[in-house]
Order: structure tokens, then C-alpha cells, then sequence
């Protein structure tokens, strides 16, 4: 399958306490705690290609690679922009606080799933 160049979506995340560094464990301030930015990231990079997809299909992430630039303090809207090959920007309304690259994989959902048994 080959997917158009191009494609983009953008996935959006308001800050609470449960998205900060102090409460998932990676840090110990009240700021957007990096493995949630990452996985905004991921999921805006999902997302680009799902319509495009066949139905039984789905992808996963296979590598990231991103940087985490500024704080994000609870309230503050965040938001992940992917395009296809996975260039994926985060940003604190014009500011950039994360950018990176990503890998995801086309895989058959049930194939992929029997492989976990």
C-alpha cells in the first residue's frame, strides 16, 4: 500500500494534573510530562493515515525520536501536528515545545494480535 505524501493531522491535549511529569513519575513539577507529549505525538501520527488504510489494517509505532524543548504548565493547550514521514512538531499555542520524527508500521490487526499468544 502506498500512502500519499502529504497527509497531516493534528491532535490536541489540554494539560491537567494527570498529563504532568509529577504525576506519571518522569519528573517532579507540574508540567506536561514528555512521554505524554509523546504519545500526543504518536497518536497524531496514527491518526494522519488511518482513513487511508485498508479496514483490517491498523499501525504501530515502531521508534520516535523527539525532543522536548519548554514547560507546558496544567491548563495550557498543546497540540501535535504529524505529516507523513513522520515529522511531528508539539506546540504550546505558537511556541514549539517538542519536535521529533516517527517510525509506525502497517500491520494486519489480527495478524499482529496473534502474535502476542
Amino acid at each position: 500500500m502506498a500512502l500519499q505524501p502529504g497527509l497531516t493531522y493534528t491532535s490536541t491535549l489540554t494539560v491537567t494534573e494527570n498529563h504532568t511529569a509529577k504525576s506519571v513519575g518522569s519528573g517532579d513539577l507540574d508540567v506536561l510530562a514528555t512521554p505524554i507529549m509523546t504519545a500526543l505525538m504518536e497518536n497524531a501520527a496514527m491518526l494522519a493515515v488511518a482513513e487511508q488504510l485498508q479496514e483490517d489494517d491498523t499501525t504501530v509505532g515502531g521508534q520516535i525520536e523527539s525532543s522536548h524543548l519548554k514547560p507546558s504548565p496544567i491548563g495550557s493547550n498543546v497540540t501535535a501536528t504529524a505529516k507523513l514521514f513522520f515529522d511531528i512538531t508539539a506546540r504550546q499555542g505558537e511556541n514549539i515545545i517538542g519536535s521529533g520524527t516517527h517510525l509506525r508500521y502497517i500491520v494486519n490487526r489480527e495478524k499482529f494480535m496473534q502474535k502476542c499468544k
